[in-house]
């Protein structure tokens, strides 16, 4: 008997991107991702972690959340440090640990916010994801035959591309920002088979950004 792939998690690609289709900017910056939140969007941003079963990344993703994360004080820190991790890194991670609150940290992550001293469980949380190495298909494929909430992907960007190319990726959930980057690292590029896409919601929120639910037609 087939499996029906009702019964299969979704892998959910959550990304915000500007209106020229850039993720980042050429040094990865995500400042203007900022200006345009607002109290409605941080709010569905919220529940969509909430919503999720896992929360998978690349590696460079990994080391810079798990910098951050463990000691932050917003309203997605809960979802984030409770949440499994799963790090996809053919080479595995750095001492099997990057929880680390450096001064480098300090300055570029947590931008003045609040800080607090974390538990024991969300240090390990961290410092101990599952790291996937094998084939990514095969892995994602794995994962999506297992029980759960639905697979969460954070990126960063050339990890996203991976999903995409590898025609991975269920639902798009893109938060539309309000700016022209003119130039950075755009989601869509490289290698991937085109693809008709069924519009599922447009939500416009009071900061300029429209939140966007695309599912494979």
């Amino acid at each position: 008997m087939t499996t029906s792939t009702a019964t299969k998690r979704k892998l959910v690609l959550k990304m915000s991107i500007s209106l020229d289709g850039f993720v980042a900017g050429p040094n990865g910056e995500l400042d203007w991702i900022f200006r345009s939140s607002s109290a409605d969007s941080r709010a569905q941003l919220v529940h969509t972690l909430d919503e999720a079963g896992v929360h998978i990344m690349g590696s460079r993703s990994y080391y810079d959340m798990a910098a951050f994360w463990p000691f932050s004080d917003t309203p997605f820190t809960a979802a984030m440090n409770d949440i499994p991790k799963i790090v996809f890194s053919r080479t595995g991670i750095k001492d099997g640990t990057q929880v680390d609150r450096t001064a480098e940290a300090d300055a570029g992550l947590t931008k003045g916010r609040p800080s607090v001293t974390p538990t024991a469980a969300v240090l390990k949380s961290w410092a101990e994801p599952t790291v996937a190495r094998g084939d990514l298909a095969e892995e994602i494929l794995r994962l999506k035959e297992q029980p759960g909430k639905f697979i969460l992907a954070h990126g960063g960007t050339r990890f996203a591309q991976s999903l995409v190319a590898a025609g991975l990726i269920d639902e798009y959930r893109l938060a539309i920002h309000p700016v022209l980057l003119g130039r950075g690292q755009p989601l869509f590029s490289g290698p991937y088979s085109p693809a008709d896409l069924r519009l599922i919601s447009a939500t416009p929120y009071s900061g300029g950004i429209v939140g966007v639910v695309y599912h494979p037609a």
